[in-house]
C-alpha cells in the first residue's frame, strides 16, 4: 500500500501527479508566439507549434484586409496581446505595417525554414517569418 501524503509536493511519496498541459495553456502560448511574430518579424518554435502559428497569423492578416477596420481591430485585439515594442503596439503594427505589405497576396503570408533540432529533447525547430 502506498504511503499517504500530500499531492503534488515533494516529500515522503514524491510528486504523484504532473499538472496537465491544458488547452487554455496552449492557446495562451499561441497568443504569445503570434504577438512576438508580429512585433519581431520572426520567431523560433517547434514544428508542431509552427502549423498553428501560421494558421492564426493568416487569420489575423485576413482581418487587416476587411473594409470595416474598427470591427477588425476589435477582433484582432481579442487574440493579440497588448504589448509594445519601441512605442508601437502589436495590433497597430499589424494593421499599419504587415497588412498593407500583404495587400496583394491571396495567402501564404508566412514562411517556415527548418533549423537544427533542439538540444534537450531533439524536437525539430523551425523559424517562422513573414513573406516580403
Amino acid at each position: 500500500m502506498p504511503a499517504q501524503g500530500r499531492k503534488n509536493v515533494h516529500g515522503k511519496t514524491g510528486v504523484r501527479f504532473k499538472s496537465a498541459y491544458t488547452k487554455s495553456k496552449y492557446e495562451n502560448m499561441l497568443r504569445n508566439v503570434v504577438t512576438d511574430l508580429i512585433l519581431h518579424g520572426s520567431v523560433k518554435v517547434t514544428e508542431a507549434v509552427s502549423k498553428d502559428v501560421t494558421k492564426e497569423a493568416a487569420r489575423l492578416v485576413t482581418l487587416t484586409k476587411k473594409e470595416d477596420v474598427m470591427n477588425a481591430k476589435r477582433n484582432a485585439n481579442k487574440f493579440v496581446r497588448n504589448v509594445e515594442l519601441d512605442g508601437v503596439k502589436a495590433v497597430d503594427k499589424l494593421f499599419k505595417d504587415i497588412g498593407p505589405m500583404m495587400k496583394n497576396r491571396q495567402g501564404g503570408y508566412t514562411r517556415t525554414l527548418k533549423l537544427e533540432n533542439r538540444k534537450g529533447d531533439n524536437a525539430p525547430v523551425v523559424l517562422v517569418t513573414w513573406v516580403e
